[in-house]
């Protein structure tokens, strides 16, 4: 029995390990991007609308990296405190919220770039890209309260799910240890496939329109050996855009694998697939920062050793 319980051990402390590296770099990652904005924020007093989704694609990215840590310490190193009621159905919950404002937010940045640097001479693309500006605080709204109702959703799933396994002990609200995850949790993995699909479908969509544009531009300027000003704002959006959809398909894969391996009950593929998870918020905003001269500037001057 103790050689078991020390592969355990010794398995769960390399995991958390790992964890904990891969999301205090990503929480460090955005907090440097929080803190920047926040003081271009003071000095200007005035954000414009890139800074905007950033911003909040920051502190979102900060806090479902925080809250993720927390659930994995807490489901590796001491799995009873999650049976205590109500707190797994609040992390569950949290970490649901920030994942969907972090995917939206991240959709949203997509579409804004696809708006502002894509030429259509369709009437309503032209209206977009006249009042883009004004639209970005509502598509963030708009992000945060569907995340709200994503959460909220969650919470009750989970809640209902759990009430539905209690095993009332002499020492309080103590949740089956055999609990397994079935078919009660159904409907919570459809609310995640569905978000997740639809941020994705809209990363898709503003890459494809930016290509197509980036191409159309291409055509009519062949003629022209002047640098196209226009060109090199496509190609760097195009950049930016094709590194979401990278990091977009490979998270998407991870949660459809997620789902998977969750209703077989593989904990140990489950974890690997986490960990790959958990990359994805620090590693895109990293990318975020080298296409962002203001953010890639004070980086440098931080950390002189970046070339």
């Amino acid at each position: 029995h103790s050689p078991e319980q020390s592969n355990v051990t010794s398995y769960a402390a390399m995991t958390v390990a790992i964890v904990t590296l891969e999301t205090f770099s990503g929480m460090w990652i955005n907090a440097f991007i929080v803190s920047v904005i926040c003081m271009s924020w003071i000095k200007r007093k005035t954000l414009d609308s890139n800074e905007k989704i950033l911003l909040a694609l920051g502190c979102s990215r900060f806090w479902f990296l925080c809250i993720s840590w927390v659930y994995s310490f807490l489901a590796l190193i001491y799995p009873n405190y999650l049976y205590v009621h109500p707190i797994f159905p609040l992390l569950a919950s949290a970490r649901s919220f920030f994942s969907c404002s972090n995917l939206w937010f991240s959709a949203s940045l997509c579409v804004f770039y696809c708006i502002k640097i894509a030429n259509f001479r369709n009437s309503f693309f032209i209206y977009l890209k006249v009042k883009i500006d004004n639209i970005v605080p509502w598509l963030l709204l708009g992000s945060v309260l569907f995340s709200l109702v994503f959460g909220t959703i969650s919470y009750n799933i989970m809640d209902k799910a759990l009430s539905n396994n209690l095993n009332f002990t002499s020492q309080g609200r103590i949740l089956k240890a055999s609990f397994r995850i079935d078919q009660q949790f159904l409907p919570y993995y459809f609310i995640i496939g569905f978000g997740h699909a639809a941020s994705f479908t809209a990363v898709i969509l503003s890459a494809l329109l930016l290509l197509f544009s980036l191409w159309r531009h291409k055509h009519n300027m062949q003629t022209n050996s002047v640098k196209d000003l226009s060109m090199d704002a496509h190609i760097k959006a195009m950049k930016s855009i094709l590194s979401f959809f990278i990091m977009y398909s490979i998270n998407f894969i991870s949660l459809i694998l997620t789902l998977i391996y969750a209703m077989k009950n593989e904990n140990d593929t489950l974890f690997l697939i986490y960990l790959i998870r958990y990359t994805f918020p620090g590693l895109h905003s990293l990318v975020l920062i080298f296409s962002n001269p203001k953010l890639e500037n004070r980086l440098r001057g931080i950390l002189p050793c970046v070339k």
